[in-house]
């Protein structure tokens, strides 16, 4: 299954991510329960978590060339607005 992509993200709240799809549908995303993993561990650093961009594909958001979320993670475990 295909999924939509990713438009345009922003900070809702804290730790959570309002992410808008090209199917004109939004989610919210809270990535706290992510800072528990070692691999997130760097967005802890709030400065460091506002700082994150879209993949040019619509794919995901990205950090760096380690950390990044998949629009599937978003679209699935995000919360339907």
């Amino acid at each position: 299954m295909l999924y939509p992509k990713i438009t345009s993200a922003e900070i809702f709240e804290n730790y959570t991510l309002l992410v808008h799809f090209s199917n004109h549908q939004a989610r919210k995303y809270n990535c706290e329960k992510l800072l528990e993993k070692m691999i997130f561990s760097s967005l802890k650093n709030y400065a460091f978590f506002k700082n994150f961009q879209l993949d040019p594909s619509g794919s995901g958001i990205i950090w760096n060339d380690e950390i990044d979320i998949s629009e599937y993670e978003i679209w699935i475990n995000g919360i339907e607005l």
